[in-house]
């Protein structure tokens, strides 16, 4: 398998597009492995042998293959919320709309990744997975809490506030994937229903 030239400087790798060839390639490749066992299985050398370039290219990027796996989902969550973000510019949604359309995003997302978010529950090598989708739920939280006039926003410690609505939201996905009898529907349409109603307020 041909080799990749290995990459050097930071001016390199914002102008050389061999970069991205190699990004791509890692990210492909560690998203078929994880789809088909834990990513807690997978190899450095498997990734960087799949990928066609070097362990040292590897590690010149990322820590882990949790690292690179956790940061393929995230790029995938934050496409979803950019078309949620268009879709609020363009204005005619009202903030339910908005609401189920990001959820519904979320949803999709989950579904694109189904094995790896399934054997992220059951594997405990693989909770990371899982966290980095909690986490992600915290931040957007802040993010909507920090943007915008929402009525009836509680006084209260907005950390603690995200944390609890986070959890909220990746347990109505735990719960989807849990049980063969709930649609993504069913999550979507729950997840919707038990959102505080300062979230879906319309601004003064």
């Amino acid at each position: 398998m041909q080799r990749e030239p290995e990459e050097g400087g930071a001016l390199n790798q914002r102008i050389d597009p061999r970069v991205t060839r190699t990004t791509r390639a890692f990210e492909e490749a560690v998203v078929e492995l994880a789809a088909q066992r834990s990513v807690s299985r997978i190899s450095v050398a498997e990734l960087a042998e799949r990928a066609g370039v070097t362990r040292a290219t590897f590690y010149n990027r990322y820590s882990s293959p949790l690292d690179l796996l956790i940061q393929v989902l995230q790029a995938d969550l934050d496409r979803g919320h950019r078309r949620e973000a268009e879709a609020r510019a363009q204005g005619g949604h009202s903030a339910a709309e908005l609401l189920r359309l990001a959820t519904a995003e979320v949803a999709d997302h989950v579904e694109r990744h189904l094995p790896i978010y399934r054997r992220a529950l059951t594997d405990p090598a693989d909770s990371g997975v899982y966290e980095a989708l909690v986490r992600h739920f915290g931040d957007y939280t802040l993010s909507f809490m920090a943007e915008g006039d929402h009525p009836g926003l509680p006084e209260a410690n907005r950390r603690v506030v995200a944390q609890f609505l986070a959890h909220g939201f990746a347990g109505a996905i735990r719960a989807w994937l849990e049980d063969p009898a709930v649609t993504k529907d069913d999550m979507v349409d729950a997840a919707v229903a038990c959102a505080p109603a300062w979230w879906t307020a319309e601004g003064r």
